[in-house]
């Protein structure tokens, strides 16, 4: 059954979920882990039944209501949240190893991953043990202040494209929090989060606090979402499903976190160090595989510059090596699923129907040695208006649209024209036009000169229909949490009421 060495980590529990401190085969159907670059299964189990998930969350609220987790300091608690980011750093090859087989992204890209989830458990950590709360003004006898309380348990639903750097982000900050976690990974790249479970109990963090439910987003996920005990959810994944939780939680009166897709676009400017911006739009595109909410698809070139920089851009992705995620050499792996990379040829397929000339790529590779692989050719089209259906949907995939613009003012409109906002890129060696316009993008991220570069300690959220809620940053934990207000009587009088 497996397919890699490394993976044989999963051969002494070869069919086991965890839930609510406990592994044991789950109740529902069998999940297949297939490695994207071959087709061959890594690891097969039964995935989690709904009789799983209700015992996850009872589980998870009695253990969330213990004396032994309730009642712990914020530093006893930050304590558990740094042996946790340390164990995951101790086996960061591990983790790599795992998750490149589990998803096809090349091992520098998952041991990047890898190293980031420890540095969100130790970040968390540090928050923390410096949240304070506040002593508001008196305006009359009392003295005021608020307190921040779990909700109890919080799902995380996580997406495939990075999996155990988006459960980190949610796990850290609500384990900081007091909550328990019911962790809902993606069908497609379940491993690493079990996985994650396994070091979460090494690292001595009570049972119960941590289930990890693999299984169908339609029946699981939604089955956490609607469960009257699950007091927040966290997703990550498309605007459709996200959708679909924001009125669930609107019936339930339940605070959601949603981080959703995307359409950003890049933008070169006739002043940019183009060598730069060159190597910034490869890399904001077609790293990941382009499989990426942020990732840059839209690429708005100014009409002096656009034809020398779209000749060196079409250039330089036809160097691009395609290739395992095992490879050193490799700069674009294997898309996650072969369903997936049909999904992404179909949707070129179209644009092309549409109008769109295909610069480069356009189709899976045609070397012998990746035929049985989920492979996608670096593609970039143009020939099409902002309009077109292929710069407003979201590919998820290694496609780019080049599109000329001649104004700032033209260009304004036609990057905020799409119903997402989630980034954007700025290339220009002008800092007063970076700031005007990283002000005037409707997006919640802006990189200038850079992209897709990260910080936990930094906030991320989408606009319109790309999110709602923030990750990371200090505030990070309070997303977590419900604000409580405290009056104390300082006076000792009654209540002046009724009395004659």
């Amino acid at each position: 059954m497996f397919a890699h060495p490394e993976t044989s980590v999963f051969s002494s529990w070869t069919d086991e979920i965890l839930v609510a401190g406990e592994w044991r085969r789950g109740g529902g159907d069998l999940v297949e882990s297939r490695d994207p670059a071959t087709g061959e299964v890594v690891h097969a189990f039964h995935g989690a039944s709904l009789e799983d998930v209700e015992a996850a969350v009872s589980g998870g609220l009695a253990a969330a209501r213990d004396p032994a987790w309730r009642d712990l300091l914020p530093h006893q608690r930050a304590a558990m949240l740094h042996r946790i980011g340390d164990l995951i750093e101790e086996r960061a090859d591990l983790i790599s190893a795992v998750q490149t087989a589990d998803t096809g992204k090349t091992r520098k890209e998952t041991r990047a991953l890898a190293l980031s989830a420890a540095g969100t458990f130790r970040y968390m950590a540090a928050a923390l043990e410096t949240m304070e709360e506040a002593v508001t003004p008196q305006r009359g006898g009392s003295l005021t202040m608020t307190a921040h309380e779990p909700y109890g348990v919080v799902a995380a639903i996580t997406p495939w494209n990075s999996p155990i750097a988006s459960d980190a982000q949610k796990i850290a900050p609500a384990l900081a929090a007091g909550n328990a976690v019911v962790l809902k990974p993606p069908g497609w790249a379940p491993l690493v989060s079990l996985l994650l479970g396994r070091m979460a109990e090494e690292a001595g963090l009570p049972a119960g606090l941590l289930s990890v439910l693999p299984g169908s987003g339609s029946v699981i996920g939604n089955a956490l979402v609607a469960h009257p005990k699950v007091g927040k959810v966290s997703f990550t994944g498309g605007t459709t499903t996200g959708r679909t939780i924001g009125r669930v939680a609107a019936d339930k009166v339940m605070p959601v976190t949603l981080e959703l897709g995307g359409k950003s676009p890049t933008i070169v400017f006739p002043d940019a160090d183009l060598d730069q911006a060159l190597a910034g739009v490869l890399f904001g595109i077609f790293s990941s595989s382009g499989q990426s909410c942020i990732a840059g698809s839209r690429v708005f070139v100014h009409a002096d510059v656009y034809d020398d920089f779209v000749d060196r851009l079409v250039e330089a992705t036809r160097k691009l090596r395609v290739g395992r995620g095992t490879d050193p050499d490799t700069d674009v792996a294997p898309l996650v699923h072969h369903r997936h990379r049909d999904e992404v040829a179909a949707m070129v397929d179209q644009a092309v129907s549409e109008g769109a000339t295909v610069l480069v790529g356009g189709h899976a590779p045609e070397d012998r040695e990746l035929e049985d692989g989920a492979y996608y050719l670096p593609t970039i089209l143009s020939g099409v208006t902002n309009e077109a259906t292929i710069c407003r949907d979201e590919v998820f995939g290694p496609v780019a649209v080049v599109l000329p613009f001649s104004s700032e003012e033209e260009l304004v409109t036609q990057a905020n024209d799409n119903e997402f906002g989630l980034a954007c890129g700025i290339w220009t060696g002008d800092y007063r036009r970076a700031y005007r316009v990283a002000r005037a993008i409707d997006a919640g991220t802006v990189w200038i000169n850079t992209y897709k570069q990260f910080s936990i300690s930094t906030p991320f959220s989408g606009h319109k229909a790309s999110g709602l809620g923030t990750e990371k940053g200090r505030e990070g934990i309070k997303s977590y949490m419900r604000q409580k207000s405290l009056y104390w009587d300082l006076t000792g009088e009654p209540m002046p009421w009724g009395r004659h």
